[in-house]
């Protein structure tokens, strides 16, 4: 989507490209997830793969494809959504590529809350994800509030982040040292995000935040153009434009709590995404769709890889896009350097 500015309010109308895009990776990210569902140490052609989907398989089949493949698939399609779109809106908000959940500590929040919910309070699945939820929101109420003291910046979230990202993590990592066997194998994934073991609790657990998550994305897709004016521009043209701002920082938060809460801090995908959706389109327009779609599609694609590329041992899914997403973090450091300015996600 696209927006123009018209006798002070921003109309949205929907640009061609970005729907294209959404499409084609979106199509990719599908195939990518079935290959996956069918690749293993006992592989399955394609179409008994599609029989089993459609009720038609043998046990083993069923076992094989609803039982283990199928939910890790999903869970990977809907962790990259859902860390492609917070990416997206808290990139846009701030102006600036380097704001992500990762890197502004919001994922390590979720992970310090998860890990002591396990080590300290030695509590279930769904109170781990409400200390996900807890852990992620304190950590970007903690670096909202101090990054935003002398006005709202973009690069003061980056550097306030950092420094949050390290407390939380050292925190975690305090805790497991000091935790017995089992509770630090327990917690070991969130440390790192690994999808292995996923199954369909964890599928409702991301499906849920991305159900109520999106449509209130699509709901502030104005309102989100408005902000990337700026401040004091935006709040000329809507006086209300804070509550919408809060509005999508806590749809941000709450999409990446999820995520991680489904599969541990999966890194930088929620930092890539949004910029390879720039690098095709080469416009401002919304891209929601398309980072969505492509986080997607790099979560099942490293999910696959990770699975396959040391056969039959397995990478956690986190290490392959932490490779990836770290030169990309640091080729943006160097271009905002040479430009000396902070880097703009224009």
């Amino acid at each position: 989507m696209t927006a123009t500015l018209r006798a002070g309010r921003v109309s949205v109308r929907v640009e061609p490209a970005s729907v294209l895009l959404g499409a084609g990776v979106w199509t990719a990210a599908l195939v990518v997830g079935l290959a996956a569902v069918a690749v293993g140490d006992y592989p399955l052609p394609l179409p008994a793969v599609l029989d089993t989907l459609t009720g038609h398989g043998t046990l083993l089949s069923y076992d094989v494809v609803v039982r283990n493949r199928l939910p890790r698939a999903v869970v990977a399609l809907l962790v990259g959504a859902s860390l492609g779109l917070a990416g997206t809106v808290l990139q846009r908000i701030a102006r600036n590529p380097l704001v992500s959940p990762d890197v502004i500590g919001i994922a390590s929040g979720a992970s310090a809350g998860a890990v002591v919910m396990i080590v300290v309070v030695g509590a279930g699945a769904t109170a781990v994800v409400a200390g996900a939820l807890a852990g992620s929101a304190v950590t970007a109420a903690t670096v909202h509030a101090i990054a935003a003291r002398g006005g709202f910046a973009g690069h003061r979230l980056v550097l306030v982040g950092i420094g949050v990202t390290a407390l939380a993590n050292a925190a975690a990592s305090f805790l497991l040292t000091r935790s017995d066997r089992y509770a630090a194998k327990q917690a070991a994934t969130w440390l790192v995000g690994d999808l292995a073991g996923r199954s369909w609790p964890d599928v409702l657990t991301v499906a849920t935040g991305l159900a109520l998550g999106a449509p209130v994305v699509l709901l502030l897709t104005r309102h989100l153009r408005l902000l990337e004016l700026g401040d004091e521009t935006a709040r000329t043209l809507d006086g209300r434009i804070g509550q919408a701002r809060a509005a999508l920082v806590a749809t941000a938060v709450g999409l990446t709590a999820l995520a991680t809460a489904a599969a541990g801090p999966v890194a930088f995908v929620a930092l890539v995404a949004p910029q390879i959706v720039r690098r095709v389109l080469g416009v401002r327009p919304s891209g929601l769709l398309p980072a969505a779609g492509v986080g997607a599609l790099v979560v099942a694609a490293a999910d696959l890889v990770a699975r396959r590329l040391f056969s039959p041992d397995e990478l956690p899914a986190g290490v392959l896009t932490a490779a990836v997403g770290a030169p990309v973090l640091l080729w943006l450091l160097v271009r905002a350097n040479r430009a000396g300015v902070s880097p703009r996600s224009g």
